[in-house]
């Protein structure tokens, strides 16, 4: 049997094992109690990912939140994004996003979202996990909630990204740029596809079917990406674009059809976006040095959070941060909403390439070369807080952050050790100016956990 994972990141698990009807009904009625005690009756909006087990958990999670009488709006099958955006430009007291992102195709999973477009907040997500043995009140008969679907979301999400101040929509469309879009058979084909044509490019769609079949692994790690690296050149396209299920993440092939890395995405947009609107960027303590390699070349500065796009999105909103996001090619842009947005993250790119008249490989070139290595080791419960304990002794000699686990960092390379919100294991992930610098560090740090 399968562990539920349930964490301030949702709660998720392989459907009809861990995650079955009457767990995911438990978790819904809290969520929707929870929000109630805030905001009072209202509506909640739904969405999902194209998994074959999403359906049934939509009935599910409406049903609950009709029964308890709440009102429903549901978005089909849409980026986790777009249903985040919906929820902030509505009256909302809340959204669910049922998918289980990057994980395999038999897991399912919720991500619970505030009344302000937001995943809920640490402290809200701790409070709401507390609350989950309270007892539900179920509605009469005469307040059952209502249940509507609203067929604009990816529409309104795609106006929103096209009003970007800074964005030259001309100027991208003079480009008639050739892009390969790789869905892996997940939610973002439709916004992807429609995006792109609509700022003039021309676009060769592999894996568009939302399925829930995913054609690869579906992380958009650069082992998971070579057939859009064989199709970018087949088709000679200027760069291909790949997403992971619930769109929230983007990875880049450059025009010579290779995998540029998840950690270029947001640098990428750094550079397209600080000349234009300078401020301190936001990332995570796991997104590479190129973020303050860049911020020194703007006169910027760099602030890192715990990982986790809602403590990005948070700081960046406190500060005011034009750009930012987490380093697996989760980009934040605030004229769009303070989340993790692919779509968002594309136009980006093509305004980059578009103004500077650079091809993909020619402006990573022009790039310090840094190198991300990242492992992970699954370890029963008990031996958990065995291992981080020696995290401590593998790090003796480094600057020290214990925001999230603990990092350490010298001049040339840093390791983070931190364990999994979503899955049982414990994440290691190394940079440094050398790839089999990178590859041994990490290695070596593996060994010693379990040693």
């Amino acid at each position: 049997m399968s562990k539920l994972m349930a964490s301030v990141s949702g709660v998720r698990g392989i459907f009809g094992e861990s995650l079955t009807p009457p767990v995911v009904q438990k978790y819904v009625a809290g969520f929707a109690m929870f929000q109630m005690s805030t905001h009072g009756k209202g509506k909640i909006i739904v969405g999902r990912d194209s998994r074959t087990t999403g359906e049934a958990m939509m009935h599910i999670v409406a049903s609950t939140l009709m029964s308890i009488g709440l009102d429903v709006c549901y978005l089909g099958i849409a980026s986790t994004p777009t249903i985040l955006l919906a929820v902030e430009d509505s009256d909302a007291i809340g959204g669910i996003a049922i998918t289980a992102s990057h994980n395999p195709p038999q897991w399912n999973a919720m991500k619970f979202v505030d009344a302000d477009g937001m995943f809920l907040a640490p402290d809200k997500a701790t409070a709401f996990l507390s609350s989950l043995d309270k007892e539900t009140n179920w509605a009469s008969w005469q307040e059952i909630g209502t249940f509507s679907v609203d067929n604009q979301a990816i529409k309104r999400h795609i106006d929103k990204i096209l009003a970007i101040p800074y964005l030259d929509i001309q100027k991208i469309k003079d480009m008639k740029l050739k892009v390969v879009l790789d869905s892996v058979n997940g939610a973002g084909a439709h916004i992807s596809e429609t995006l792109l044509k609509t700022l003039g490019c021309e676009v060769i769609s592999i894996n568009s079917e939302p399925t829930g079949i995913f054609a690869h692994p579906a992380e958009p790690l650069n082992q998971n990406l070579s057939q859009l690296e064989q199709a970018v050149q087949e088709h000679k396209a200027d760069l291909g674009f790949a997403t992971d299920p619930d769109v929230d993440r983007l990875s880049i092939v450059s025009d010579q059809g290779n995998c540029i890395g998840e950690e270029l995405s947001v640098a990428l947009s750094e550079i397209f976006v600080l000349p234009k609107n300078p401020g301190d960027v936001v990332v995570n303590l796991s997104t590479s040095m190129l973020s303050d390699y860049l911020a020194k070349r703007y006169g910027v500065k760099v602030h890192r959070t715990k990982v986790g796009e809602i403590n990005v999105g948070k700081k960046m909103q406190a500060i005011s941060s034009p750009i930012g996001g987490e380093g697996n090619g989760g980009i934040i842009c605030p004229e769009v909403h303070y989340t993790r947005d692919a779509p968002a993250g594309m136009a980006l790119i093509l305004g980059l390439l578009a103004e500077t008249g650079k091809s993909i490989s020619e402006l990573v070139n022009e790039l310090p070369k840094y190198y991300f290595v990242k492992d992970k080791i699954s370890l029963k419960p008990e031996e958990m807080e065995a291992a981080m304990l020696k995290a401590k002794d593998i790090l003796s000699g480094y600057e020290i952050d214990t925001q999230d686990g603990i990092k350490g960092s010298k001049n040339d390379h840093w390791i983070h050790i931190r364990k999994s919100g979503t899955e049982p294991i414990i994440r290691v992930y190394v940079e440094s100016d050398a790839l089999q610098k990178s590859e041994q560090i990490c290695r070596q740090t593996l060994q010693k956990l379990i040693s």
